[in-house]
């Protein structure tokens, strides 16, 4: 399952926005139907999982932290408690609770970015902030690919 794409849409005064026809049909592809949001852990978005990425992200995390611990139990938690399982409706939208959109600082217009199995959810304009400028993506993406990776066929 890959999103891929930077798509711009309206929020309406209940909080619903139209999930982007190209991610919708990502999703019925692989025939998912239920969704889980949560605030991004660094950033200042939102993410959009299909059930089956956040219950494999939650199986990875569970086997990486130890339930007898008490902060690892904490941070287990923390990162489950604050989602919410929704999904679209009839009309292929889905609803952003006033709590997250708060927390993102969402307010009229969103901007959905593909991040290939997820969906980031931002504020519209606000994600340029967080991106590198081209030349320093440029450098970064050359130290990181550069010697060490062999090159793709």
């Amino acid at each position: 399952m890959r999103f891929l794409g930077n798509i711009e849409a309206r929020v309406d005064a209940k909080g619903r926005v139209f999930l982007p026809a190209t991610f919708r049909k990502v999703l019925q592809s692989e025939s998912e139907e239920q969704l889980v949001l949560r605030k991004d852990v660094h950033e200042n978005c939102l993410v959009l999982y299909p059930e089956s990425v956040w219950l494999e992200q939650m199986d990875f995390m569970r086997s990486k932290l130890n339930r007898w611990n008490r902060e690892q139990q904490n941070i287990f938690r923390q990162f489950v408690s604050e989602v919410e399982n929704i999904s679209l409706d009839g009309n292929g939208r889905i609803l952003l609770s006033k709590r997250l959109m708060e927390v993102a600082g969402i307010d009229q217009m969103v901007r959905f970015i593909g991040v290939g199995d997820t969906v980031e959810i931002w504020a519209a304009g606000s994600n340029s902030e967080q991106f590198m400028s081209p030349d320093d993506f440029s450098k970064a993406l050359e130290e990181l690919m550069g010697s060490s990776t062999p090159a793709l066929p």
